[in-house]
């Protein structure tokens, strides 16, 4: 049983005035508890409540407002020149103004004087000089609006360009779009994952299911975007892969990592405290913040991993799935996120077994041109991660790991998780 979920986002808050404490409330009306893992110690718990409401605070600065300055006076010495040039020059170095002075002709007044200034000196001082060139009224040229162009792809034949339709949406940067996904494909080489629980000693595949399901509830309360959660595991998985942790501190990696995903992917992301009090206070707010910097300098703070949530978005645009069969797919690879054994595949292959499984079970259409132009893959480079998939909706969930399944059992997910799996002769029907 879940919290309620706020109806609406809070706007911006108005900033404190400097050195005035700010009032910090409580965001989350239940707090989690950690739970261990199955045949573990009970050193690390978790549990849940319903039934109470609770609100996202905006983040505020402490420091106040901007404080004025020019753009360029702090980094450069123009103002600490022009202040000696009026010490030494006097009262003569003030420059006068004059009438009916046209403007092509500034540039080169200013340039004068200051050499001027600069003989009156004799020293061996430099001064800094920034000249401005401007045409005269004969030399300029009306501008014409620019028209862009742009080269219109080649595709193979049945292959549809999905990316023409949004060519005036800026929102959807369909120019960059095959060049975004592109570099995430050529990154997920960059990001394979080992196994690392070969090397840990005092954490298991089981304890970090628990872990993740609890990172699930984290997300659904703080309303959090779905790239957030899958980062965020993202990073606890690449941390664990880097360093040898004891049990004790996983939850606290865990929180850690929901933190700077979204700092990485959420507009407006929950502050500090509202970690500390999730994790019902049970490690203190210097903990939060060494282990943020500890994780960032272990993963070299590039924190960019192609996630399959990214890839299904795109992949549901070339099969023009509808928002049932996409929410399928999702709830597809989000279960495999509490799976250690899929934790290694990777992401935009990933994303293409959910998508072609939920098609299947929708019967909503093949492994289109278009939809292995894009991808990448043919059916038949999916079909043993799809029998996968198919085997894990088959499967009884475990009793401590039900987030996923009841959060995509309601209404609102058009309850996905009581769909029952493809049968295993259609499965075996799909044609490479």
């Amino acid at each position: 049983m879940m919290p309620t979920h706020r109806n609406s986002r809070p706007g911006l808050s108005k900033l404190p005035r400097p050195g005035k404490p700010v009032a910090v409330e409580n965001v989350l009306s239940e707090k989690f508890r950690w739970k261990d893992a199955p045949q573990a110690s009970p050193a690390v718990s978790c549990t849940r409540k319903e039934d109470c409401g609770q609100t996202k605070r905006s983040p505020s600065s402490p420091q106040g407002g901007a404080k004025k300055r020019s753009a360029f006076g702090d980094i450069t010495n123009a103002n600490k020149n022009q202040l000696l040039l009026k010490k030494k020059d006097g009262p003569k170095a003030v420059l006068k103004k004059t009438k009916n002075v046209a403007t092509s002709g500034v540039a080169k007044n200013n340039e004068i004087n200051l050499k001027r200034n600069h003989r009156k000196l004799g020293t061996t001082e430099s001064v800094l000089v920034v000249v401005k060139e401007e045409k005269s009224s004969n030399e300029e040229v009306e501008s014409k609006p620019k028209v862009e162009t742009f080269v219109e792809q080649v595709l193979p034949p049945d292959v549809e360009d999905i990316d023409k339709d949004s060519l005036g949406d800026p929102f959807a940067s369909s120019e960059y779009a095959l060049d975004i996904f592109t570099y995430m494909r050529d990154r997920e080489e960059k990001f394979l994952l080992p196994n690392y629980m070969e090397v840990q000693n005092d954490i298991s595949k089981e304890m970090r299911a628990i872990l993740v399901d609890w990172m699930v509830e984290v997300q659904e309360n703080f309303e959090l975007n779905h790239e957030t959660l899958y980062l965020a595991i993202k990073l606890v998985d690449h941390y664990l892969a880097v360093c040898i942790i004891m049990k004790e501190k996983l939850q606290l990696i865990g929180s850690t990592a929901v933190l700077i995903a979204s700092k990485f992917e959420e507009r407006c992301p929950p502050c500090l405290d509202d970690f500390l009090y999730i994790c019902d206070d049970a490690y203190k707010r210097e903990e939060l913040v060494a282990m943020e910097m500890e994780i960032l300098q272990k993963l070299n703070f590039d924190i960019n991993i192609p996630v399959p949530y990214r890839f299904l978005r795109r992949f549901a645009k070339c099969a023009h799935a509808n928002m049932e069969t996409l929410t399928l797919a999702r709830y597809i690879c989000e279960l495999t996120l509490q799976e250690y054994d899929f934790m290694q595949e990777g992401a935009s292959k990933m994303a293409a077994s959910c998508l072609l499984l939920a098609l299947k079970m929708k019967d909503f259409g093949d492994w289109t041109a278009t939809l292995r132009h894009y991808s990448g893959y043919q059916t038949r480079d999916l079909l043993p991660l799809v029998k996968r998939l198919n085997f894990l909706l088959s499967c009884q969930p475990h009793e401590k790991l039900k987030a996923v399944r009841s959060k995509y059992s309601h209404r609102v997910f058009f309850e996905v998780a009581k769909l029952p799996p493809l049968d295993m002769l259609a499965l075996e029907a799909i044609q490479s």
